[in-house]
């Protein structure tokens, strides 16, 4: 099962989407610095090395940049990124989620 947390500082919030989805919600610099897109890039599995690593368009809310998807080998690691290449991965430290 999936917890709900929220980095709120950073402007990242987890919330559980269904039996192995999770909704990841983000208003952080790139938002505030004003992101005409952001994307999730995530991976699962090892914190240090990742596998299936995606980077998925954000889908623009009222809460800010949102993307829904499926857990796999319970543990996700995610940063973001803006269609200019800038970066927020937490100081160097990303997010995670354990399932």
């Amino acid at each position: 099962m999936i917890q709900s947390w929220s980095d709120s500082p950073k402007g990242v919030e987890v919330r559980p989407a269904g039996f192995n989805d999770v909704r990841i919600l983000y208003n952080g610099l790139l938002a505030k610095s004003g992101a005409d897109q952001v994307y999730l890039h995530c991976g699962f599995g090892d914190p240090v090395k990742w596998h299936n690593i995606n980077t998925i368009k954000m889908n623009r809310s009222p809460e800010g940049w949102e993307s829904t998807l499926r857990m796999q080998d319970n543990l996700l690691h995610f940063c973001f990124k803006d269609s200019a290449n800038n970066w927020d991965n937490n100081s160097g430290y990303n997010w995670t989620v354990r399932a």
